[in-house]
């Protein structure tokens, strides 16, 4: 969940980039430390290929960043990770 006093910088939902063919995530993270995807405090959204997100996931594991929200698109649509569900244990 975004921070309730940082706006999102980045890409907007109807961005260009969203709509291209190699295009295949959208990520919303939080910049903990000053680094090439953005200053420290501030929360961006990017659409991003598998190249772009691999690096995305790079700078996670530094701890560089945080990712809050992460969707595929597939061919322009945003389709939102789901929460695992909890499966209620059936008596037989």
């Amino acid at each position: 969940m975004k921070p309730l006093h940082l706006p999102i910088t980045g890409d907007e939902l109807l961005s260009v980039a969203r709509f291209r063919d190699d295009t295949r995530h959208m990520a919303e993270y939080l910049v903990l430390s000053d680094c090439p995807l953005g200053n420290a405090g501030a929360y961006i959204r990017r659409f991003l290929t598998e190249r772009g997100y691999a690096e995305l996931l790079e700078a996670q594991r530094q701890r560089s960043i945080q990712i809050r929200k992460h969707a595929n698109i597939i061919e322009g649509h945003i389709l939102p990770d789901n929460p695992k569900k909890h499966q209620k244990h059936r008596r037989k």
